[in-house]
């Protein structure tokens, strides 16, 4: 076991030299010896980030792939082999892990207690997380995962959840992959605010759904936008009082809408958890003067926003969505277990048949 290594990874950076692991281009992913401030994970499942696998799955589809499950299975393994770990190269993002705890070093930092054999979710980005792919075993397009072979490492400035007892692992993945969303909505979302949910029959969206109605409580309002009348009765059971259909990138759409529904008022909050680009002004439009605006997608550009909004004369705060908030993992598996309808949901949509 090697010692001297960084808490924040630092040791396994490659290239270039002097920078965090999360915006290093390589890292060092040899999993032979591990430092005395690592956790070494047996990897079971990749939940990537959902901007990234739509963007991946796009990108594949204009390269003239026609099995799109086998070229995303090779595209895993050379980014792997190339960069020491999952971040698109596109989007920068990447999404998050569970594994089986397969060594402990002496100096790693324990957020939680947790021994040799125990399953985990790693909820830092894979984006910064050192990752040795050896096979693919499966891609799951309808669930943005990827069943593997391979070894991840986590430092000690990471942070984990050991998987919960009551509750299927894939389920449980699939919720902690987006725990900061509900959490942040938590913290945002005052009552009697009228709320506006932009991609609200999504896996973050219907979190957001639930978290808001609690929050915003009678007098307050809850409005998601989707692209598909077919999401409506979904958004409607998780906390909606009115939804509204249009493409996410439709601004002049979604203010008028929007303001229909308020009365021109407009919201008091914005939170944005779509998975595509271009959804900056939007979603800017739809707040109302001096209200907060929340991008939890990682599709955002803070470029966009800031430029946008500077642009049209909109004076809002904003605020780009920080994956961890403090006990999000707590926060968001109660939600789950306390909410039956959000339940069946994570149910009917991520656990394996």
């Amino acid at each position: 076991m090697k010692s001297g290594g960084c808490r924040y990874g630092t040791h396994r950076v490659i290239e270039p030299l002097g920078v965090l692991p999360q915006p290093a281009r390589v890292l060092n992913n040899d999993m032979t010896e591990i430092w005395d401030n690592e956790l070494l994970l047996d990897v079971i499942r990749l939940n990537v980030d959902s901007a990234s696998f739509h963007q991946i799955k796009a990108k594949l589809k204009k390269q003239g792939h026609t099995d799109i499950e086998t070229a995303f299975a090779a595209h895993v393994i050379d980014l792997t082999n190339r960069t020491g770990k999952h971040k698109n190269e596109d989007t920068g993002s990447g999404g998050m892990l569970i594994g089986r705890v397969a060594a402990i070093g002496d100096k790693f930092e324990m957020k939680e207690q947790i021994k040799v054999g125990d399953t985990v979710a790693s909820l830092v980005s894979l984006s910064l997380t050192p990752l040795k792919v050896t096979a693919v075993k499966q891609v799951l397009l309808d669930k943005d995962q990827v069943v593997i072979e391979g070894q991840a490492i986590l430092f000690s400035s990471g942070i984990y959840a050991k998987l919960p007892d009551d509750m299927d692992e894939n389920l449980a993945l699939s919720v902690l992959d987006v725990a900061g969303a509900p959490a942040q909505a938590e913290r945002l979302v005052k009552p009697d605010d009228t709320v506006v949910i932009i991609g609200a029959n999504g896996k973050s969206g219907v979190l957001c759904n639930a978290v808001a109605r609690e929050r915003a409580g009678v007098a307050g309002k809850v409005i998601g936008i989707v692209r598909n009348a077919a999401y409506i009765p979904t958004c409607l059971e998780t906390g909606c009082h009115e939804v509204i259909i249009a493409d996410a990138t439709d601004a002049l759409t979604i203010e008028r809408e929007v303001s229909r529904l308020t009365n021109g008022k407009m919201a008091d909050v914005v939170i944005n958890v779509v998975n595509i680009e271009d959804t900056e002004l939007p979603t800017i439009m739809a707040c109302k003067d001096r209200g907060l605006v929340y991008f939890f997608s990682m599709a955002s550009s803070f470029t966009k926003a800031a430029l946008g909004a500077e642009g049209i004369g909109a004076d809002v705060d904003m605020i780009l969505g920080n994956g961890y908030a403090h006990n999000h993992a707590v926060i968001s598996l109660d939600l789950l277990r306390r909410n039956p309808v959000l339940m069946r949901i994570f149910q009917e949509r991520y656990t394996d048949k």
